[in-house]
């Protein structure tokens, strides 16, 4: 059974803002791994960089851009909660953050493709 308080835009854009979260905190070491290729095992870079060229992983760039926007905007809103006074627009700032970043991810994948 779904609650009522479940369905509200501002618990989705607290979900997705922990969702995002730890999704990130999971491809950073995963980014770091690669990148220490680039100081041990140049080839290996070389082959990965290829690898990232094809269409999946630039989708999968899209998503990553998607979740770093969300998280960064997520973070800025619950800033302004904590520090500016409660309106009754915050559902709209919400919906923007989520249209936003939704936007920018997309201007890059257009830009990756």
């Amino acid at each position: 059974m779904i609650h009522g308080h479940r369905t509200h835009t501002l618990w989705i854009a607290f979900l997705l803002h922990r969702i995002s979260g730890i999704a990130l905190a999971l491809f950073l070491p995963a980014h770091f791994w690669v990148l220490s290729y680039a100081l041990n095992a140049p080839q290996k870079l070389d082959g990965f960089l290829h690898w990232a060229e094809t269409p999946i992983v630039k989708f999968a760039e899209f998503g990553l851009v998607f979740l770093l926007s969300v998280h960064m905007l997520g973070g800025l809103r619950l800033m302004a909660l904590e520090f500016l006074p409660w309106t009754s627009g915050q559902k709209t700032a919400a919906a923007s953050a989520v249209a936003a970043s939704t936007f920018l991810a997309g201007i890059f994948l257009l830009r990756a493709i």
